[in-house]
């Protein structure tokens, strides 16, 4: 996708790129208008539980990508992110770190709010969980609770 088909300009990144989870939260504590954005469902965020950035002075927007069980797209993503970011002074300039269980559907998102005009979104690797480790389990691979990121249950 180019800016203007034809005219020889650039393609336009489809958003800022990817990060680890160490390097978002250590982003996420040194600049004041840095949010982070869970697109998890809130079942996930019940269960598996939440990114804790209280030690950083900050809170979490949690917004749903898909809504469990039928796992379909939530048609008011970006405007509840346009306004919760707004509603913590970032502006279309802030960076804004988007994290899901294993780093896809925080893609998609970091993707959908470039679209929108947020020239600073990220998509964070490995997600909450991460991947599989040897036995199935997630948590042990990468991810934000194998980085040793604060955390805790829903």
């Amino acid at each position: 996708m180019t800016e203007s088909q034809g005219q020889g300009t650039r393609p336009r990144a489809a958003y800022a790129g990817d990060v680890d989870p160490r390097t978002a939260f250590d982003a996420l504590a040194a600049t004041k208008d840095a949010v982070l954005v869970d697109v998890r469902t809130a079942a996930e965020w019940s269960f598996v539980g939440i990114a804790d950035l209280s030690a950083i002075g900050k809170d979490i927007v949690m917004a749903e990508w898909q809504s469990f069980p039928a796992m379909t797209r939530n048609p008011a993503f970006e405007s509840d992110v346009a306004a919760a970011l707004k509603a913590r002074g970032a502006s279309a300039q802030s960076p804004v770190y988007f994290l899901c269980r294993s780093g896809a559907r925080s893609r998609a998102a970091a993707m959908a709010m470039t679209a929108m005009g947020y020239a600073r979104c990220f998509n964070i690797t490995g997600g909450f969980e991460g991947d599989h480790d040897e036995k199935g389990h997630r948590g042990h691979v990468n991810g934000w609770k194998a980085h040793g990121l604060p955390w805790r249950q829903g």
